[in-house]
Protein backbone atom coordinates (compact mmCIF):
# COMPACT_ATOMS: atom_id res chain seq x y z
CA UNK A 1 0.00 0.00 0.00
CA UNK A 2 0.77 3.53 -0.67
CA UNK A 3 -0.36 5.43 2.75
CA UNK A 4 1.54 8.00 4.42
CA UNK A 5 2.25 9.79 7.60
CA UNK A 6 1.32 13.40 8.31
CA UNK A 7 3.33 15.52 10.64
CA UNK A 8 3.26 18.90 12.01
CA UNK A 9 6.17 21.22 12.38
CA UNK A 10 6.03 22.06 16.50
CA UNK A 11 9.07 23.85 17.82
CA UNK A 12 10.83 22.88 15.29
CA UNK A 13 10.24 19.40 15.47
CA UNK A 14 8.27 16.43 13.81
CA UNK A 15 5.13 15.49 15.64
CA UNK A 16 3.44 12.91 14.23
CA UNK A 17 -0.50 13.93 13.02
CA UNK A 18 -2.04 10.64 11.44
CA UNK A 19 -0.79 7.32 9.97
CA UNK A 20 -2.02 5.65 6.62
CA UNK A 21 -3.05 9.02 5.14
CA UNK A 22 -4.35 8.36 1.68
CA UNK A 23 -5.94 11.62 0.56
CA UNK A 24 -4.33 14.89 1.37
CA UNK A 25 -5.95 18.05 -0.25
CA UNK A 26 -4.96 21.68 0.48
CA UNK A 27 -7.89 24.01 1.39
CA UNK A 28 -8.20 28.06 1.72
CA UNK A 29 -8.38 27.66 5.89
CA UNK A 30 -5.60 24.91 5.93
CA UNK A 31 -5.20 20.92 5.21
CA UNK A 32 -7.68 18.24 4.88
CA UNK A 33 -6.12 14.96 5.66
CA UNK A 34 -8.03 11.57 5.41
CA UNK A 35 -7.04 8.45 6.38
CA UNK A 36 -9.11 4.87 5.62
CA UNK A 37 -12.76 4.24 6.86
CA UNK A 38 -12.23 7.45 8.62
CA UNK A 39 -13.55 10.90 8.75
CA UNK A 40 -11.59 13.74 6.87
CA UNK A 41 -9.86 16.20 9.53
CA UNK A 42 -9.17 19.66 8.43
CA UNK A 43 -5.59 21.17 10.15
CA UNK A 44 -4.65 25.08 9.79
CA UNK A 45 -1.60 24.28 8.25
CA UNK A 46 0.62 24.48 5.03
CA UNK A 47 2.24 22.13 3.01
CA UNK A 48 6.07 22.36 3.58
CA UNK A 49 7.28 19.07 2.50
CA UNK A 50 6.21 15.83 0.85
CA UNK A 51 8.78 12.91 1.04
CA UNK A 52 7.53 10.42 -1.40
CA UNK A 53 10.31 7.76 -1.03
CA UNK A 54 9.71 7.84 2.65
CA UNK A 55 5.77 8.48 2.70
CA UNK A 56 6.31 11.59 4.60
CA UNK A 57 4.01 14.80 4.59
CA UNK A 58 4.97 18.05 6.60
CA UNK A 59 3.08 20.85 7.83
CA UNK A 60 3.60 23.65 9.28
CA UNK A 61 0.81 25.71 11.13
CA UNK A 62 -0.95 28.61 9.35
CA UNK A 63 -0.43 30.98 12.38
CA UNK A 64 3.30 30.43 12.48
CA UNK A 65 4.23 32.80 9.71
Amino acid sequence: MCQSSVYILEDDKERELKKDVVLVEPLENGVMIQGFFESPLTVPARIVKIDLLKHKIILEPLDRR
